[in-house]
């Protein structure tokens, strides 16, 4: 049973999620025509809205279950965390059919991988929760996996709408990056000046005092 102190988060974790899920409807409907393409990155953005979706409904259905009087958080965090591994699953079998070892394709495989860890976590807490009602750390493990939930989803999304995205380690690669190319622009015009002074040694003619 959850106690009355979870009563508030739960309430409003059930609306948060409801108003995300309606928002991520609307995120699809504006990139559907990256949806329904069949090149490799449709088949990205297809695992990234899938995933926001498990996410944000995991998320809803512990909510709204944990409202309901009687012992209904237990099965329900075990169903819902066994069917969010069952999805994980399939993405990671999706993303290694498409044979295209990318940085995004490794960063989307890590996030599938902590979603699955939570719904692992979610389904060990369920399972205490059946076989102890009173076990009230389980109820708290499952509020913190709620939370994670929305921001694996919420990042799902950012990502499924094509917004920038900046890191430190892409900041600082695309500094080397243009320190190299900074580094070799000078190094061609030294060269070309160091020939022209040769041409000019070659003729013999004096050049006049610079003032």
């Amino acid at each position: 049973m959850v106690p009355e102190s979870y009563h508030d988060f739960f309430t409003g974790s059930a609306s948060v999620a409801g108003a995300l899920i309606g928002l991520l409807f609307v995120a699809i409907t504006v990139v559907g025509s990256r949806l329904t393409q069949g090149t490799v990155n449709a088949q990205l953005h297809r695992i990234r809205a899938s995933a926001a979706l498990s996410a944000f409904t995991n998320a809803l259905t512990v909510s709204l279950f944990s409202l309901i009087p009687g012992h209904k958080i237990g099965y329900t965090s075990v169903a819902v965390g066994l069917a969010g591994v069952a999805f994980i699953a399939a993405s990671l079998i999706a993303l290694a059919r498409m044979r295209d070892l990318r940085l995004a394709n490794l960063r989307d495989a890590v996030f599938l991988i902590g979603l699955a860890v939570a719904f692992v976590f979610q389904v060990i807490e369920g399972w205490a929760i059946t076989n102890n009602a009173g076990n009230v750390g389980a109820v708290d493990s499952i509020a913190v996996i709620v939370v994670i939930c929305f921001l694996v989803g919420i990042q799902r999304s950012w990502e499924l709408i094509g917004a920038p995205s900046i890191t430190i380690a892409h900041e600082v690669s695309e500094l080397a990056r243009h320190g190299r190319i900074g580094e070799h622009g000078r190094t061609g015009e030294g060269g070309q000046t160091g020939e022209g002074d040769q041409e000019t040694a070659g003729t013999g003619v004096k050049q006049p005092d610079q003032p």
